[in-house]
């Protein structure tokens, strides 16, 4: 199982010009191997290596071996993920891949390769990190720059933590309104973030509207901060659903299969927006690996009529924001919790033991 701990650098005079200098030349060494690679129609790392390795090395010899394999691991990583692959692929403050090869963390200090020779930058490692880098085993890593802050994102393997013996489930209900809601009855209330997600953009709809350059100047200040926001608020709501789940002794998370659900978003423009920055993923990606530290198992339900059906009878009701109403049983709920509880029959089904197969006596 793999982590990654964001180390923040203090860069400054000519070790600030070396860093500088090796992502400019980085940038220029990827965009070079790209267009080897879309002319050549090639994006696998091993073949992209010989077909563009040489021509690299002559072109950008002070990259170095090890830097140009680095380069064309990145640029083959890229145009992966590309659907439609483009010449230029990264800008100049891309981030730069390091490898054991070309970087080295001893006693707190960072070793890292320039095209003037290494740089050697002092570490001040808080608890939080130096509990994570006795535990796991560092691997490659990534030198980031976001302004005019460096930061050494470094990617630690940890051992992988037995998955705990199957017992009960708990039903995890994703959405706007309510972040989440548990079958075991705990709602995360998701008001205070969605007025904060229209505050940011009104702001910045303001700003580009008056297009001056004083806002601009402020467009790029407060970039990213609603991103960050964001994150923080579903990495509390996470680890408060792994908690919920440890306390109720439940050793298997059931979360809603939400795959292309923004393809099949058919409303105004207004409510496109508002579900399009709907960062459900990202949340469902921070319960799955929190819930693989602590050795909790996670499946996938669809979800389909979750919503609508009632839990107590299973017949069609009438949900109005947070009430469901069922007409057949008069069952009167949070549609939310309504909806999980749904979530934990249909995973209960799909989890539960079968019995012995009856087979047929067949006379010999």
């Amino acid at each position: 199982m793999k982590r990654t701990v964001s180390l923040k650098l203090n860069v400054s005079g000519t070790d600030l010009q070396a860093l500088c200098e090796l992502q400019e030349h980085f940038s220029n060494a990827c965009n070079y191997v790209a267009v080897i690679a879309l002319e050549k129609k090639e994006s696998n790392r091993i073949r992209l290596h010989h077909l563009s390795y040489y021509q690299l090395k002559a072109n950008f010899p002070q990259l170095g071996s090890q830097m140009s394999c680095n380069a064309i691991a990145k640029t083959a990583q890229a145009l992966k993920a590309l659907k439609k692959p483009r010449k230029i692929l990264f800008r100049k403050r891309i981030s730069v891949h390091f490898d054991k090869r070309t970087y080295s963390l001893k006693n707190g200090i960072l070793s890292l390769f320039t095209l003037r020779g290494r740089v050697q930058l002092p570490l001040k490692i808080s608890p939080f990190h130096a509990h994570y880098l006795e535990l796991g085993k560092i691997k490659e890593a990534e030198l980031v720059r976001k302004g005019k802050l460096w930061f050494f994102h470094l990617v630690l393997d940890f051992p992988e933590v037995a998955s705990l013996p199957k017992g009960k489930v708990m039903a995890v209900d994703f959405g706007e309104n309510n972040l989440a809601a548990t079958s075991t009855g705990k709602l995360f209330g998701g008001g205070p973030l969605k007025a904060q997600r229209d505050k940011f953009l009104g702001h910045r709809r303001r700003l580009q509207s008056n297009g001056s350059q004083s806002a601009k100047q402020r467009l790029r200040q407060i970039s990213g901060r609603e991103k960050r926001h964001v994150m923080h608020v579903n990495h509390c709501v996470s680890k408060e659903i792994i908690l919920e789940a440890k306390s109720n002794g439940c050793t298997q998370i059931a979360l809603e299969d939400l795959k292309n659900i923004r393809n099949r978003i058919k409303a105004n423009k207004r409510i496109r927006s508002r579900l399009h920055r709907w960062a459900f993923d990202q949340l469902r990606q921070f319960v799955v690996y929190k819930a693989k530290a602590e050795g909790i198992d996670v499946i996938y339900i669809n979800p389909a009529y979750t919503s609508v059906t009632c839990s107590c009878c299973l017949s069609q009701g009438d949900r109005c924001k947070h009430h469901f109403l069922c007409s057949n049983c008069g069952s009167r709920q949070h549609s939310d919790l309504n909806a999980s509880q749904n979530l934990l029959r249909l995973a209960l089904t799909a989890v539960e033991a079968t019995g012995d197969v009856n087979h047929r006596h067949v006379a010999a």
